[in-house]
């Protein structure tokens, strides 16, 4: 081959994997920028943590359930949940992968989300979270613990169990501006 064709051969090459400069999509309005209104947080937001706050008409201590529960959890559950809680805070949440401590609920508890943690002894820790895009005065979607429930390794909770954590997210939802600690 030729040194002439090796350069012939040489700039075919550069120009297939060079970019192109004219596919280059220019702004339709470059000098114009586009502003979107919002009425209300979003989803792809990051949340603020909060904990739900019993009101005084149905509680008179006011009890805050979701705290409660974390104070009596092992130091290790305790700063596990947390942590999750700020990092699916900060993901927001339908972006974050869970890793199994973050899920879903189903069925009865569609809307529902929990922080799973498992404790010594192998003693399973959950914690009921709510997803708030609709509270007053709020500047961020919220991320709402409820309260949290225990249980001993290849056990279930009971039907009553969730009973009493959906009642206490009625309570929650029932007012707005929302009753928070």
């Amino acid at each position: 081959m030729t040194v002439s064709c090796k350069v012939c051969l040489r700039a075919v090459w550069w120009r297939a994997v060079s970019p192109d400069r004219k596919s280059r999509k220019r702004p339709t309005n470059p000098g114009r920028s586009q502003q979107v209104v919002r009425t209300r947080p979003s989803s792809d937001d990051a949340h603020d943590v909060v904990y739900f706050k019993r009101h005084h008409a149905d509680d008179s201590s006011e009890a805050v359930p979701g705290q409660e529960f974390l104070a009596g959890c092992p130091t290790k559950v305790r700063a596990t949940m947390r942590a999750v809680l700020v990092a699916v805070a900060a993901a927001p949440p339908k972006r974050y992968s869970g890793g199994g401590y973050w899920e879903a609920m189903k069925v009865d508890m569609t809307g529902w989300f929990e922080v799973r943690v498992d404790g010594p002894k192998r003693h399973h820790y959950r914690l009921f979270c709510r997803l708030d895009y609709e509270a007053e005065d709020a500047t961020k979607p919220l991320l709402v613990v409820i309260t949290g429930l225990d249980k001993p390794c290849r056990t279930e909770l009971s039907d009553s169990d969730y009973a009493g954590v959906r009642q206490l997210g009625d309570e929650y939802l029932s007012r707005n501006p929302r009753s928070i600690a």
